[in-house]
């Protein structure tokens, strides 16, 4: 027992020692040059910032970047396979440069046929649906109108979408899986994740809370979906 004492307390002299040297030596200092952007003078603030690049009001006729890897360049069917940037060339596209596809029928590009189940104009003057409980975001105009024309009200009702209000809930990680408005958009209608201007385009009221029940644009009461 007594040589053992020695030993132990060497040991733990020196693993004090160590731990007082690293004490001693700072650590370098973390930076992250993607997060600091240094802070402009005066003389580059005073100067004008150049102006966005022009973005395209219709589809070119060339193919897009990336467009390629959709086909099979090896299928039989490609070499008469109609390529998207021949059937849509002219075609008006939005600001994120995907084809308006509202846009297409007012300008008589497209005529959409009926339903599942027949023509759905019946209820195509619907009043738009004013979503309120958008948190941060301003609120977002659902129109009936042009919803009804190029699909038909049995596209969305009873499914996904019960034709009753609060039925549904709907959030933007729902719309990315896939579900609820992301059954189309995402798939043959503009991408949620590349458009928020389009669908959050309601100015709130000075005073307005965040968080509230949906309105219909007619003021008849709470018709639309929760979120």
């Amino acid at each position: 027992m007594t040589r053992r004492i020695p030993i132990a307390l060497a040991t733990a002299a020196f693993a004090l020692s160590a731990h007082a040297q690293q004490r001693r030596t700072p650590d370098p200092p973390i930076r992250q040059p993607t997060l600091i952007q240094p802070v402009p003078d005066a003389a580059s603030r005073a100067q004008p910032r150049p102006a966005p690049p022009a973005v395209p009001t219709r589809r070119p006729p060339t193919p897009l970047e990336g467009q390629q890897k959709f086909y099979d360049p090896h299928g039989p069917g490609y070499a008469s396979l109609q390529k998207a940037h021949e059937a849509l060339a002219g075609f008006p596209v939005d600001p994120a440069g995907f084809v308006d596809w509202v846009a297409s029928v007012a300008a008589g590009r497209i005529e959409p046929g009926p339903g599942l189940s027949g023509p759905g104009s019946e209820r195509s003057a619907a009043p738009d649906v004013i979503l309120r409980n958008t948190k941060e975001m301003p609120p977002v105009r659902f129109p009936h109108a042009p919803h009804a024309a190029l699909l038909g009200c049995d596209s969305c009702h009873p499914v996904p979408f019960a034709e009753r209000a609060g039925a549904a809930t709907i959030t933007m990680e729902r719309i990315f899986r896939g579900e609820a408005c992301g059954m189309c958009h995402g798939k043959v209608a503009f991408p949620a994740w590349a458009n928020c201007e389009r669908c959050h385009a309601v100015a709130r009221a000075p005073g307005e809370p965040l968080y509230g029940g949906e309105r219909s644009a007619s003021g008849a009461g709470p018709e639309g979906h929760r979120r």
